[in-house]
C-alpha cells in the first residue's frame, strides 16, 4: 500500500476546502449576476429609496436569529453523543451549510457535519442531522395544508392528503424492509431512543425557527410597499414554503426554485412579479448566502482528525 507524506495529505485537503469555497462563491455570483429575472437598476433604485439603517438591522436580526436557532438545534441533538460548545456548533453547521450549497438538497451538509467527528459516528451524526432536517419539513408541510386551506385550495389538500396516507400505509407494510442495513422500523426504534427532552426542545427550536424565517418573509413584502391582510400573506408564505421544499433543488438555486413559486401565488394576490422575485432573492441572500460566506471561513480553517 503506498503511504501519502503527512505534507502531501495537508497539501490535498487545502485544495479541497479551497475548490468547496471556491465553487460556492461562483456559484453565488453567476445566480447573482446572470439572472435575467433580475433587474438591478429598478432593486438598488427601490432599496435607496426604501431602506433605513434601522430597517437593514431589523431584517439582519431575522437572519442572525434564524441561523442561531438552527445551531441552537444542532447543539442539543449531538448532546446525545457529546456535549459541544455553542462556538463549535456554529463552526459545524455554517461549515456544512458552505459545503452542501451546491448538493441536491443540501446532501453534502450531511458529509460536512460528519467530517467534524470519528468515523465511528458517521452514521449517528447523518441520523441526527436527519432529525435536525425532518422536524423542519415536518412543520413546513403542517404550515404549507394550513396555508392551502386558507386560500380555499381545499381539492388540492384532500388529493394531497390522500397521497400522504397511501404513503404512510406503504411505509407501515414496508417498515422491516432494508436498504443498507436501514429500513424504517430501525429509524423509527433509534428515533425513540433519544430523550423526549431533547426531542421537546428540537421540535420549540424548529417551530421558532420556522416563525422566524416566514415572518421575515413577511416583513420584506411589507417594506417593499406590500400591504395586504396578514393572515392572507402569512398562509401564501406558508404555501410557497411548503410547495418550493417539496422540489429537488440544490441550495445555490433555492431563490430560484421557491421565487418561481412564489410568482404564481403572489401573483394571484396582485403583486408585481418582480417585487416578488426580488423578495425571494433577497431572502436566499440573507439566509444563505451570508451564512455561507462565515462557513466559508469555517471550511478553510477545518482541520482532519489525523492532522
Amino acid at each position: 500500500m503506498i503511504t501519502i507524506p503527512h505534507k502531501a495529505k495537508q497539501f490535498i485537503v487545502f485544495l479541497i476546502k479551497l475548490l468547496i469555497v471556491t465553487a460556492a462563491f461562483y456559484f453565488i455570483y453567476d445566480q447573482l449576476a446572470h439572472n435575467e429575472q433580475l433587474d438591478w437598476e429598478k432593486f438598488i433604485s427601490l432599496v435607496k429609496e426604501k431602506a433605513s439603517f434601522w430597517g437593514i438591522v431589523f431584517l439582519l436580526s431575522f437572519s442572525f436569529a434564524n441561523r442561531y436557532l438552527e445551531i441552537l438545534k444542532w447543539q442539543n441533538l449531538v448532546s446525545i453523543l457529546k456535549p459541544i460548545s455553542l462556538g463549535e456548533s456554529t463552526k459545524q453547521v455554517l461549515g456544512a451549510l458552505t459545503a452542501g450549497i451546491f448538493t441536491p438538497n443540501g446532501l453534502g451538509e450531511y458529509a460536512g457535519k460528519a467530517l467534524y467527528f470519528d468515523k465511528k459516528k458517521t452514521k449517528k451524526i447523518i441520523f441526527l442531522n436527519l432529525i435536525c432536517n425532518g422536524v423542519q419539513m415536518i412543520l413546513t408541510i403542517f404550515f404549507g395544508i394550513i396555508g392551502l386551506l386558507f386560500l380555499g385550495y381545499t381539492k388540492e389538500v384532500t388529493i394531497l392528503s390522500c397521497i400522504i396516507l397511501v404513503l404512510f400505509t406503504l411505509s407501515f407494510f414496508t417498515k422491516k424492509l432494508k436498504i443498507k442495513e436501514y429500513s424504517i422500523e430501525k429509524i423509527l426504534i433509534k428515533t425513540g431512543e433519544i430523550p423526549n427532552t431533547i426531542h421537546a426542545k428540537n421540535n420549540i427550536l424548529a417551530t421558532c425557527r420556522y416563525l422566524v424565517f416566514s415572518h421575515q418573509y413577511y416583513f420584506l413584502f411589507l417594506a417593499f410597499g406590500v400591504d395586504l391582510p396578514y393572515l392572507t400573506m402569512m398562509a401564501t408564505i406558508a404555501t410557497v414554503y411548503f410547495l418550493a421544499s417539496s422540489l429537488p433543488s440544490f441550495q445555490f438555486l433555492d431563490f430560484a426554485v421557491k421565487g418561481s413559486v412564489a410568482v404564481f401565488f403572489f401573483g394571484k394576490l396582485g403583486i408585481n412579479e418582480w417585487i416578488v422575485v426580488f423578495i425571494a432573492t433577497l431572502m436566499w441572500f440573507l439566509n444563505v448566502v451570508l451564512p455561507v460566506v462565515i462557513g466559508s471561513y469555517f471550511v478553510l480553517k477545518f482541520k482532519p482528525k489525523w492532522e
